[in-house]
């Protein structure tokens, strides 16, 4: 069975990119632009992976995580944030928000391969 990977990016190259990557490696790709579709997408496909956005247009990455978490028809599809974030106390808010794990960054191919590989492989543990 084909993995489905949720991807919540408002930025549109950011999103195709990804969308491309994981794609070539044979994962089904959700794309949605902001965290509204993000959710309702979540709710009606129940994807395998969800890679949240942190900085969204509206409602932002982490409520958009802490509403998926306290829904009990969601809360068990982990969420991976993917953030430029880098201060002191962020990786702190993204886990509290309900992230499972985080990649930072620029998103660079391997590291995102890599990543949702081992995290899918783990069950959606981020100590994988």
């Amino acid at each position: 069975m084909t993995e489905k990977i949720l991807i919540v990016e408002d930025n549109a190259v950011n999103r195709k990119l990804v969308e491309v990557i994981l794609s070539k490696a044979g994962y089904a790709v959700l794309p949605a632009p902001d965290a509204e579709q993000g959710i309702a997408l979540a709710r009606s496909a129940h994807p395998d992976l969800i890679l949240m956005d942190i900085h969204l247009p509206g409602m932002d990455g982490l409520a958009a995580t802490r509403l998926l978490k306290g829904e009990s028809a969601t809360r068990g599809i982990p969420i991976m944030a993917l953030t430029a974030l880098a201060m002191k106390g962020d990786e702190e808010r993204i886990l509290a928000a309900g992230c499972d794990a985080y990649l930072s960054k620029p998103i660079r191919h391997g590291a995102l391969l890599e990543a949702v590989a081992r995290f899918l492989q783990a069950g959606g543990k981020a100590d994988a």
